[in-house]
């Protein structure tokens, strides 16, 4: 699999895991309670035939065990700093850069100095990264964080390559929040108008309901490239 082809598959797998935390979200917000953590990540196979592992993520690229760590460290095993730089925005590849190569100096003083250079720079490409996306950066979190099915099924869809068990998935999922959304809004459609708390639930019910579909069905129609397969841009139905 050349690069190219690559970064469309994790590109597929980053609009997988936006999809299934809108529905999380949306669930949450029609259940009243507090906003899901979310973050899912998928593996690809390597690139050429370093075997390197390019890791896509939406919200786990901070662990100790994700994307970008696990290619900084590939990148100091090997001191190939381009390991990294796709993860950051070109303006910032000069700060990486240097970032590393005083790792790679500091490395030489001894295992305590390998191991703080190694988590200096680890956090400062996170950071960095972090940033790019406009996300806060809080510290690296640790190894071992729950990841849900989904995420595992997109990465093993990218081993065998065949995502027919992650479109029955997302599929199935995406099904039961429509019509559990649909069932919560229509059992509260019919309401006296002068009853003010009954109309309330229905507007209650009813809303989380469209945007769902609003939201999803939108996420469904951009290319992996992020643009939209219609012409012309969708207004969004406000309420």
């Amino acid at each position: 699999m050349n690069t190219r082809n690559l970064l469309r598959s994790c590109a597929a797998a980053a609009v997988l895991a936006a999809i299934l935390y809108v529905a999380g979200k949306s669930l949450a917000q029609f259940l009243g309670l507090n906003d899901p953590v979310a973050g899912f990540f998928a593996q690809s196979p390597g690139i050429g035939d370093t075997g390197l592992l390019l890791v896509w993520a939406v919200g786990h690229c901070d662990g100790v065990d994700g994307p970008v760590v696990m290619l900084a460290k590939k990148a100091i095993e090997t001191g190939n700093v381009n390991l990294v730089l796709p993860w950051v925005r070109a303006e910032d590849e000069a700060e990486i850069t240097h970032a590393f190569d005083h790792a790679m100096s500091v490395r030489k003083l001894g295992p305590q100095a390998r191991e703080l250079a190694d988590r200096h720079f680890f956090e400062t490409l996170v950071r960095i990264h972090r940033a790019g996306e406009g996300a806060p950066f809080t510290g690296l979190k640790p190894a071992g964080r729950d990841l849900g099915p989904a995420i595992p099924a997109a990465d093993r869809a990218l081993e065998d390559g065949s995502v027919d068990t992650v479109v029955r998935l997302v599929t199935d999922a995406v099904a039961r929040g429509i019509r559990e959304r649909f069932q919560a809004a229509w059992s509260k459609r019919r309401f006296d108008p002068n009853d003010v708390e009954a109309g309330r639930e229905y507007v209650e019910a009813y809303v989380p309901y469209i945007h769902f579909v609003e939201r999803l069905y939108g996420m469904a129609k951009e290319s992996a490239h992020g643009h939209s397969h219609e012409s012309g841009q969708s207004v969004a139905h406000v309420h």
